[in-house]
């Protein structure tokens, strides 16, 4: 997990696969062999709008399209009221309620 933003009213955080734990299970051909469960790595992103309180989750496409967003803040370097006002278009996606363990 690596945080990519943090304003007043959003937070954007970067949830990475954890691709190097693989579980092992044995293979009917050889019990004593592990052979490594297959996982599909896949990243999101997660936007957190503090004004609402509401937070999404973006993956596969959605994500794929964030990161190409992100990549060219890094090439363009936007003021905060660019960023915020392309996070805010995501804000009507935002359904589920942030919750605090």
């Amino acid at each position: 997990m690596q945080m990519l933003y943090d304003s007043e009213s959003f937070v954007v955080v970067h949830m990475l696969p954890d691709a190097l734990e693989q579980e092992h299970v044995p293979s009917a051909d050889s019990p004593d062999s592990p052979e490594p469960v297959p996982q599909l790595a896949r990243h999101g992103f997660q936007i957190v709008d503090k004004r609402s309180g509401k937070e999404l989750y973006l993956d596969g496409s959605w994500a794929e399209m964030f990161q190409q967003k992100i990549l060219a803040w890094q090439r363009d370097a936007p003021t905060q009221e660019e960023v915020e006002d392309t996070l805010d278009r995501y804000t009507g996606l935002a359904q589920n309620p942030v919750v605090v363990h």
